[in-house]
C-alpha cells in the first residue's frame, strides 16, 4: 500500500517576514493580543481567552473564524463561521509568541503558529511561521473522501493559500503598528 501525501511530516512548514518600524516589544504587545487578531488575520475574527492568564504559556484561546466560499473552492472545507481553540506554547516578550491548535477535545495537535521578533535597524523583523507535523483531525476530515490526486492537489492549493495568508497577515500587522 502506498503512503498518502497526508502522511508526510511535516505536512506544511512555511514562514514569511517583514520589517516593521517599531521595537520588538511593541510588536510583541500587538501579536500576543489574540483577541485583536481580527485586525490582521485573513480568517480569524478575534475571540476570547477561555482559560489561563491571557497571552501566557498554557492559556487557551477560542477563536472565531470566517471562511468564504472562494477559499480553495473545490475542496470540502468548513465555510462560514467556525471556531478553533489553541494553547499558548511560547510567550517571550519581544522575542517569540506561539500557539498550538487543539482538537475539539482540547488535545494537542502538531499544528503550531507563531511570530518571532528580532531587532533590525530602526525597528524589527517580524517572522510569521506555521508548521503542521502530522495532519490534524481537521485535515483528515477534509481529505477523507478525496482520492490521492485530489489530496495532492489539496496540499498544493492549501500551501498556496497559507503562503498568501502569512504575507497578508504580516502586511496588516505592519499597517496596524505603523498606523497606516
Amino acid at each position: 500500500m502506498t503512503q498518502s501525501i497526508i502522511d508526510t511530516s511535516p505536512l506544511f512548514e512555511l514562514k514569511a517576514d517583514i520589517h516593521i518600524s517599531a521595537t520588538p516589544l511593541e510588536v510583541y504587545s500587538v501579536v500576543s493580543d489574540l483577541p485583536r487578531s481580527a485586525e490582521w488575520s485573513p480568517e480569524c475574527r478575534g475571540g476570547t481567552w477561555v482559560s489561563g492568564e491571557p497571552s501566557t504559556v498554557g492559556a487557551v484561546f477560542r477563536g472565531e473564524n470566517l471562511r468564504s466560499e472562494d477559499v480553495v473552492a473545490w475542496a470540502p472545507l468548513v465555510r462560514g463561521v467556525w471556531h478553533t481553540e489553541c494553547r499558548i506554547t511560547a510567550a517571550e516578550p519581544g522575542r517569540t509568541f506561539r500557539w498550538m491548535m487543539l482538537t475539539h477535545a482540547r488535545e494537542d495537535q502538531e499544528s503550531i503558529w507563531g511570530f518571532d521578533m528580532e531587532p533590525a535597524g530602526d525597528g524589527c523583523v517580524l517572522t510569521h511561521h506555521f508548521r503542521m507535523g502530522r495532519a490534524t483531525a481537521g485535515i483528515h476530515k477534509i481529505v477523507a473522501d478525496l482520492d490521492e490526486d485530489d489530496r495532492k492537489r489539496f496540499v498544493a492549493d492549501w500551501t498556496a493559500k497559507l503562503e498568501q495568508d502569512l504575507d497578508a497577515t504580516l502586511k496588516r500587522i505592519k499597517d496596524v503598528i505603523e498606523k497606516r
